[in-house]
């Protein structure tokens, strides 16, 4: 039953409820001008209190966030992704201060992500956006909020501080292939794994944690279920209890298929006797930095000016390399190990474009010969 109070000259309501542990909770609100807006907004209460969707509780946006971050999202997620929670984190704190979490308006959260777009790029404000969206949605089942104030946001990003994916053409790719090549040994460890990640797309801590195991000689694959966790200077599985929290795990076990040339080359490394591939013969496995700074020399040998090229970079070579040659985009997002192929488009934006602009002019070709 609601209780009504006029006080002054505004109208006071407030209803109760027993919690799982038959203690009474009260939810009070003040300030309406009518009793029957206050009946009003009683009525809403007793509906959410029917739907167990009520809370006497009204925590400080940002604080709200931070702890649904740290109880829902950090626990067996890497340290990059617990950073990046801290940040939005420290965003919420510096532009709403304290302010209650119901009393953040869509209207003050749209101008929120309208000002945070303009120093970010794409991927970063649908990131944001998604985390925070994400966190609101548990406050409204939780009964903290009553509408999802992030909803149905225009979303807007810096398009010039975006960052082209840097990658090889086909040329560049079989000059540095055929340089890797040339002279070879097995003592060369990092010349082998830039030629994997060229060849197959792997992440390169996944190519660090490879072993004659996962490869099927006969069927021509590899099976990939496990990467290097950097933050954490260890192995993890990808369908371990330890981070099978995250659904990007779970597409990240897969079999891709390789041709005989490189189960060739690989089948050098068997020489240094190591259950892993990339294994020196000191036992150790070369760092990122050293197979950069191979790369880096074998770039400089070519006269190829990539000042920004990395490791990395060679896995968006391979997939430019298997765009320009006509794969479909779901083959590679599936090869890549993405979850849906929404991150391998948003990833690969860029030469998505100029492959467009290439099948564009390739149309206009064909027209003109009509």
């Amino acid at each position: 039953m609601a209780h009504f109070e006029k006080r002054g000259t505004k109208w006071r309501a407030q209803i109760s409820w027993y919690d799982i542990h038959g203690n009474r909770k009260f939810k009070t609100k003040q300030g309406f001008l009518t009793k029957s807006a206050a009946r009003k907004w009683a009525n809403e209460m007793e509906v959410a209190k029917d739907a167990n969707q009520i809370s006497n509780q009204d925590p400080i946006f940002a604080e709200y966030f931070k702890d649904w971050y740290q109880t829902y999202k950090a626990p067996g997620t890497s340290n990059n992704t617990k950073n990046r929670y801290d940040t939005i984190y420290r965003l919420l704190t510096k532009y709403f201060g304290k302010t209650k979490l119901s009393k953040v308006t869509r209207h003050q959260y749209q101008e929120f992500m309208n000002d945070y777009g303009k120093n970010h790029v794409k991927s970063t404000v649908y990131k944001t956006n998604g985390s925070i969206r994400t966190s609101i949605k548990d406050a409204l089942a939780d009964g903290l909020v009553r509408t999802n104030f992030t909803e149905r946001i225009n979303l807007s990003w810096n398009d010039e501080r975006s960052r082209k994916v840097e990658y090889l053409n086909f040329n560049q790719v079989q000059q540095l292939k055929n340089s890797l090549l040339d002279g070879i040994k097995p003592s060369f460890v990092s010349r082998y794994m830039l030629l994997t990640i060229i060849y197959t797309g792997m992440r390169p801590g996944e190519i660090r944690v490879l072993t004659w195991h996962d490869i099927d000689y006969q069927n021509h694959t590899i099976n990939i279920s496990k990467s290097w966790d950097y933050d954490n200077d260890k192995i993890v599985n990808y369908d371990s209890d330890e981070i099978n929290k995250d659904p990007k795990n779970h597409s990240s076990t897969r079999v891709i298929k390789v041709d005989d040339h490189l189960l060739d080359i690989l089948n050098q490394l068997k020489i240094n006797h190591h259950e892993r591939l990339f294994v020196a013969t000191d036992g150790t496995i070369p760092t990122s930095t050293a197979v950069n700074k191979v790369l880096r020399k074998q770039l400089k040998k070519l006269n190829l000016d990539k000042a920004n090229f990395h490791f990395h970079s060679l896995r968006h070579t391979h997939v430019a390399m298997l765009l320009f040659k006509g794969v479909d985009l779901y083959s590679i997002s599936k090869r890549l190990g993405h979850s849906n192929m929404s991150i391998t488009a948003n990833t690969y934006a860029y030469m998505l474009d100029e492959l467009k602009q290439q099948s564009d002019q390739q149309i206009v070709d064909i027209l003109d010969e009509i």
